[in-house]
């Protein structure tokens, strides 16, 4: 098979992929990774070809994100439009030089839908998160978990109303590049052009949050896609030296999330690991805790990798991204969740289901008080030996070599199809 991975967003919406394909490449397929440029580095390191996506799309992720308020948020977002279209250009450039049979994506990578459509190949869409409707739970960017049976499976309706935001980027694109007729600025990106379903492939674990009865057989649970680096990072002394000094600490760390106030932030952190009497490990990430001083039990680093880093800890404390949720569960620790907005509280609601950790802190009310009693309770005998039992059945799965087994089957009921007619 010849396969074009694409996708795109923060570190969390890439590492996954480049794991499958590592996991691809390692049964013979040819494969190409579509991502912006910010991530080629990553995809190199681990042997992967690299497609070029500008990396526009990267940085007017992150000025988001870094964005103060939402004002500044709503207008940078205006500029998204442009650059989405640039990025379509980009998936059919890359396209267009590896000629794949398969097209592997993730919905922010808007293009190869309808790539797919055009050359007529397999497409799967691939993602850390569900979602095909289901009654079970609703659609994990809405936060609430109490709504139940039909409002559960309606909230996917969601979905459709986000892509017309940009249905006037990717009808342009089908018209003037791929000669595709428009489509209904509420088209369903989970169907085809034939009406039937896109094959979906979740890159989660089913210990953590069973696939649903009423889900069809073209939308299928894989376990996660970890990418491990720990052999590829050498800890500063000083940390080795901090982690040898005691107990394990607890991690603290919201990745690229929340950098407009990162002081006040960090202080509260900083009071609350205070108020438990625990050692800390806290990663700042793009900038989402700052701190002057430190006391002893508290140690500061920029990043780490998850698979290295969270063994030596005691409980991870986050904001909820699938990758980190799954990287701390899979090391069998308890996990705090400290929301800040998109799927994050979803999985807050489900880490508490699962009885690996305590309700989630949402970044809007969190206190030191309150940061303080959700660790304690992470660290309580009863929900550490639970975290430890789920992590074990994560570890004994392997999710990329699954999502190589079932797109090696689509591919050959592709070809199937296309022979018979």
């Amino acid at each position: 098979m010849r396969v074009l991975i694409s996708t795109y967003g923060t570190r969390g919406d890439v590492q996954p992929f480049v794991a499958l394909a590592k996991a691809l490449k390692a049964h013979g397929h040819v494969v190409a990774l579509c991502t912006p440029t910010g991530f080629r580095g990553m995809a190199e390191r681990h042997g992967i070809p690299y497609a070029h996506m500008d990396n526009a799309v990267l940085e007017l992720t992150e000025a988001v994100l870094r964005a103060p308020t939402r004002a500044e948020q709503r207008r940078l977002f205006k500029g998204f439009g442009a650059i989405i279209r640039a990025g379509l250009e980009d998936e059919w450039k890359a396209a267009r030089e590896l000629e794949p049979d398969v097209l592997v994506y993730h919905s922010k990578a808007l293009g190869s839908h309808h790539i797919a459509e055009k050359l007529g190949a397999v497409e799967l869409l691939a993602m850390p998160l569900p979602l095909t409707p289901t009654r079970e739970f609703p659609v994990p960017i809405v936060p609430s978990f109490r709504l139940g049976g039909w409002l559960n499976a309606l909230s996917y309706r969601v979905l459709t109303l986000a892509n017309a935001v940009w249905a006037g980027a990717t009808n342009d694109f089908r018209v003037k590049t791929l000669g595709l007729p428009p489509l209904s600025r509420f088209a369903d990106p989970m169907k085809k052009a034939d009406g039937s379903a896109v094959p979906a492939l979740y890159a989660y674990s089913e210990q953590l949050l069973p696939r649903p009865s009423d889900w069809p057989p073209q939308a299928q649970v894989t376990g996660c896609w970890f990418l491990d680096e720990a052999d590829q990072w050498t800890p500063p002394a000083e940390l080795h030296a901090f982690l040898e000094e005691g107990p394990p600490p607890v991690y603290v760390g919201f990745g690229s999330m929340g950098a407009a106030h990162a002081d006040s932030r960090a202080a509260t952190v900083l009071k609350a690991i205070a108020l438990t009497g625990e050692r800390a490990v806290l990663a700042t990430g793009w900038g989402g805790m700052k701190a002057r001083e430190l006391p002893s039990n508290v140690f500061m680093l920029e990043s780490a990798p998850h698979d290295w880093l969270f063994p030596r800890m005691s409980a991870v404390v986050h904001h909820g991204g699938a990758g980190s949720t799954m990287a701390g569960l899979r090391a069998g620790k308890p996990t705090v969740i400290c929301p800040f907005l998109g799927d994050q509280p979803f999985w807050g609601h489900v880490v508490l289901r699962a009885g690996v950790g305590p309700q989630p802190v949402p970044q809007k009310s969190l206190t030191a008080e309150r940061l303080a009693n959700a660790i304690r309770t992470a660290l309580s005998p009863t929900v550490r030996a639970q975290a430890a039992a789920v992590g074990e059945r994560i570890r004994a799965e392997d999710g990329a070599a699954r999502a190589v087994r079932l797109i090696e089957q689509a591919h050959l009921e592709g070809s199937y199809r296309r022979a018979s007619t």
